[in-house]
């Protein structure tokens, strides 16, 4: 559009409009995401439960520790292999879903809960647990109720259901200080009871540090999801 100024015909001036994102928003926007990372990500909150499940097989159908830890053990596997394609994925990937750091951190904790089950389960066959005691087994069933919740959940991130990944750390939240009442009281029973053996003591301790481990390491994971969820919400 032009105006007259002094006589003779201007071209008015253009407004110029401040972008409405940021630089990394477009970028973003423009270009193809990969969403392939929140399928890595279940798959890997999936063999958590997974792993938890093989471990609680101990004792019940699972006929031996050897095979409880064979069966964990693959799990593992499966998990480190999913962790290598994240970190080559993220190598090759301009763009990605969430911040690169974030997927990172939530691949690496999902993969500690699997590191830990695994080694209760090797910690059982190398210290010779023949059997699990009550206490190992009811901190192995809140392993896995804390690992189907995080089955349940990490699909919501896909989905962008922040108000759903916030109420599963909750969760996660209230199971871990269950989990946790178990293991110091099942460690409170082994040092109180004269009778047990300083090897037998030794062995069932620390079976139940792997596991209570396993279970801290989900609550750090849902911790991670809920400040993704505050962070993108």
């Amino acid at each position: 559009m032009q105006r007259k100024r002094n006589g003779q015909l201007t071209a008015a001036p253009v407004p110029i409009l401040a972008p409405p994102m940021g630089l990394q928003s477009i970028i973003q926007w423009l270009l193809p995401r990969e969403d392939k990372f929140y399928a890595f990500l279940e798959t890997q909150a999936a063999i958590a439960w997974d792993g938890a499940s093989a471990l609680a097989a101990f004792g019940r159908t699972a006929e031996s520790a050897e095979s409880v830890r064979d069966a964990v053990q693959r799990k593992e596997h499966e998990g480190d292999a999913i962790v290598h394609a994240v970190e080559e994925a993220l190598a090759k990937t301009f763009v990605t879903p969430i911040d690169r750091e974030d997927l990172q951190k939530l691949s690496s904790e999902l993969d500690d809960i699997l590191d830990f089950t695994n080694g209760a389960a090797r910690a059982c066959v190398l210290m010779g647990v023949a059997k699990p005691t009550e206490h190992m087994q009811r901190l192995t069933g809140m392993l896995v109720d804390c690992t189907a919740v995080l089955r349940d959940a990490v699909p919501h991130l896909r989905g962008h259901d922040y108000a759903a990944l916030i109420e599963a750390s909750r969760a996660l939240r209230k199971l871990e200080k269950e989990a946790d009442t178990i293991y110091r009281d099942g460690v409170h029973t082994l040092f109180h009871d004269q009778a047990i053996d300083a090897k037998v003591l030794l062995r069932e301790k620390t079976v139940l540090e792997d596991i209570e481990r396993a279970v801290d390491s989900c609550e750090r994971v849902g911790d991670t999801l809920a400040n993704l969820a505050i962070k993108n919400g």
